[in-house]
């Protein structure tokens, strides 16, 4: 996760009907300007069958994941794309970051994925300009 610095990640696990999730995340929030240049909160999921390995994606499905998971870093920068949190477990699988420009993002995305088998994923925007979903999770966790 690139915030403009180096700091440390954190990873959290927490349960969902009995069965783990993990939370991977930075705790603490990016520089301002780094914040006001990225307001749109995206996220990528990408829902799998939970039902066996203890809700945790198969081992084909997780080389797929780690594809996809490539193809995102390489659009991450500062002024562009800032990584928030990641999550994986009961089912679910999710990258979830905030941008500059939505259109740009997509035609990079896209770009970065054209050689890869069509992921199963569903992408959605949120503004977000007070960054307040990252700052509530920190918070959730910091509580705990």
């Amino acid at each position: 996760m690139n915030t403009g610095t180096t700091p440390s990640g954190r990873i959290v696990r927490t349960e969902k009907d009995g069965l783990p999730i993990l939370w991977t995340y930075v705790p603490e929030m990016p520089e301002e300007d780094a914040r006001r240049a990225t307001p749109w909160l995206t996220v990528v999921r990408w829902e799998y069958d939970g039902s066996g390995n203890n809700g945790m994606p198969s081992a084909a499905e997780n080389q797929q994941m780690l594809q996809l998971e490539g193809a995102l870093a390489q659009i991450e920068r500062p002024e562009f794309y800032i990584e928030a949190y990641r999550r994986v477990g009961a089912g679910l699988r999710e990258y979830v970051f905030y941008i500059a420009d939505r259109d740009r993002f997509l035609k990079e995305f896209n770009s970065h994925v054209a050689g890869h088998p069509r992921h199963p994923i569903e992408i959605k925007f949120y503004e977000d300009e007070a960054w307040s979903e990252l700052r509530d999770l920190i918070d959730d966790f910091s509580a705990a």
